[in-house]
């Protein structure tokens, strides 16, 4: 830093935008590619966890994109663009959600926070230490693909949640992704869902099979190995697109139906699990 003129006292150095470590009962939701039900997850996964007693919190961090309004049928009258330009309090912009849980919605298209930049940074940061003391788990319902706007929103968490179809297209942008994360990131650690199985164990066999190929073709540092953590699958259902045409929650409009029996078990398993790691 150099030195003010005049005997001025110096400035303070500017706050980090970016905490030195991912804040902590935070989990990024994330995927490759769209279209693969990552919000479907994000939404009934905070339910389920509501269910057993949590305070949880979805942000919508798909800031260019946004969708989780349509999702949960909502209709906001203070967004997250509304908080980072200063026309509405943080606290304001916080909904209950059907399900027992409280949303952060965006609103869709923010183009000027679809790019990275330092203001958006701090606003995020910000908005973020706000959030994160009042709530057991914040979930983040990242955009997909890895733009500037995604890896940042995915650095801010302590646990990433990758969300893949069988499809090859899904599974070859998962890989770049998990690629990515390993390595600007060091994550060391991704947990996958892979939604729309057609058998039971197909989300296994995938998860041990892009393993493989990250063992194989990602070069890590020495004593820091890349670890997927299959934490379930999600079958094909009809009654998910019953749920999403209805703009309902599949764990409440049909609780009973195959893919709402996975979610809650992946969220007992996220309760038993990651929480207590965060």
């Amino acid at each position: 830093m150099t030195e003010e003129v005049n005997s001025a006292p110096a400035a303070a150095a500017p706050a980090p935008s970016v905490p030195l470590k991912p804040l902590g009962k935070v989990v990024a939701v994330t995927s490759g590619k769209g279209g693969v039900g990552k919000t479907f997850v994000s939404a009934n996964l905070a339910a389920a966890l509501a269910k057993r007693g949590m305070r949880v919190l979805v942000l919508d961090a798909d800031l260019g994109l946004a969708n989780l309004d349509v999702v949960l049928n909502l209709y906001p009258k203070v967004t997250l663009h509304d908080v980072f330009t200063g026309k509405a309090k943080l606290e304001d912009a916080i909904i209950r959600a059907p399900g027992g849980f409280s949303v952060l919605l965006a609103g869709s298209g923010m183009v000027e926070y679809s790019r990275l930049t330092p203001e958006v940074r701090d606003d995020f940061l910000r908005i973020m230490n706000g959030l994160v003391p009042h709530y057991d788990i914040v979930l983040l319902d990242t955009g997909a693909g890895i733009s500037d706007v995604v890896l940042f929103a995915v650095s801010l968490a302590s646990e990433v949640i990758v969300v893949a179809t069988p499809e090859p297209t899904s599974l070859t942008d998962a890989y770049a992704t998990i690629k990515v994360l390993v390595g600007q990131q060091k994550r060391q650690v991704i947990r996958m869902v892979i939604n729309q199985t057609a058998r039971l164990g197909d989300g296994r066999a995938i998860t041990v099979q892009l393993q493989q190929v990250l063992d194989r073709f990602v070069t890590t540092e020495p004593g820091r190995p890349i670890k997927l953590v299959h934490m379930g699958d999600i079958p094909a259902d009809p009654a998910v697109r019953q749920a999403v045409m209805r703009r309902q929650l599949l764990t409440l409009s049909l609780p009973g139906s195959a893919a709402a029996m996975a979610i809650g078990q992946l969220a007992q398993k996220i309760q038993d699990t990651v929480i207590p790691r965060i």
